[in-house]
């Protein structure tokens, strides 16, 4: 499979910023895990920076949770310690600071954030990677995909993808490449829809099926750890079906080293991303 040339890192003067600065929105009270699980995967996808945007009251926590590699953000917060609507203008006016966004991995579903979520999508000129909660946000709104042309991957499963277009899970199930190029192609982005042998479809009706990855991998986490890795795919300047398409192989295939590892009852997600660097010497022959 192609990997985006900075992967390599063969070429001896470069830095940082040339790698994609990522930024995570997400988290929440008892949900910090999630956008630490994403923003670590990330660093470990060859992302050249990562921060971790998380409601204010939480952030000297996500300091101590969240890998000393990544940075934190504290945003407006509801008194449920989530990300206010109110948030909004501080992200926009400081947007051109990043180069990609995952929006979701426990955000919640408080209706100031949800707010948020959907002003976001609707304004942000950076690419995004949606999962979780701001799928769920996105449900009954999908129209606001088309305000901007700006590149979107969401990330759904079964069960989300259902709701994003009002059909039921069984639907969804016995019509997985129907159902995301409908969805891809109507609302001009990138759908990767998860469970056994993913499937990403482009706006242009290309389809991808992956190959990687096992039943260990359905647990609490493996999510947030695939958006950080398609975050950091988007971040060094693949295109978004190329960065869902090889996210969902390289994600499946550190599983797969995972479950070798631990075995599929006992892996946890990161589990995951402690194989990312190896799944990658994998992926290119051992040729990094």
């Amino acid at each position: 499979m192609r990997l985006p040339a900075p992967l390599s890192r063969n070429k001896p003067n470069v830095y940082k910023n040339q790698f994609g600065h990522v930024c995570v929105i997400g988290g929440s009270g008892g949900m910090l895990g999630a956008p630490a699980l994403t923003a670590l995967a990330a660093m470990r996808s060859g992302a050249g920076l990562v921060t971790a945007a998380v409601p204010a009251g939480l952030n000297a926590a996500a300091h101590k949770k969240i890998s000393n590699v990544v940075m934190t953000l504290p945003l407006k917060e509801t008194k449920e310690q989530t990300v206010s609507a109110g948030a909004f203008a501080h992200i926009r006016r400081i947007s051109d600071q990043f180069d990609v966004f995952a929006i979701g991995p426990g955000l919640s579903r408080h209706p100031s954030t949800q707010r948020l979520v959907l002003k976001i999508i609707a304004a942000l000129s950076k690419p995004l990677v949606i999962d979780a909660d701001a799928l769920y946000a996105l449900a009954g709104h999908a129209e606001i995909l088309r305000k901007t042309d700006t590149l979107k991957i969401l990330t759904p499963h079964p069960a989300e993808m259902a709701r994003l277009i009002k059909r039921s899970r069984d639907y969804v199930e016995k019509n997985r490449r129907q159902t995301a190029l409908e969805f891809a192609r109507e609302y001009d982005c990138v759908v990767l829809l998860k469970g056994h042998r993913t499937l990403v479809a482009s706006p242009q009706g290309k389809v991808y099926i992956n190959t990687t990855g096992n039943a260990g991998m359905a647990t609490a986490g493996s999510g947030d750890v695939l958006t950080g890795m398609i975050a950091a795919l988007l971040g060094q300047g693949s295109t978004g079906f190329e960065a869902a398409k090889l996210g969902a192989y390289w994600h499946g295939k550190a599983g797969d080293l995972a479950a070798k590892r631990k075995t599929r009852a006992g892996m946890i997600a990161s589990d995951i991303i402690d194989n990312i660097p190896k799944a990658l010497k994998k992926v290119t022959g051992g040729r990094l």
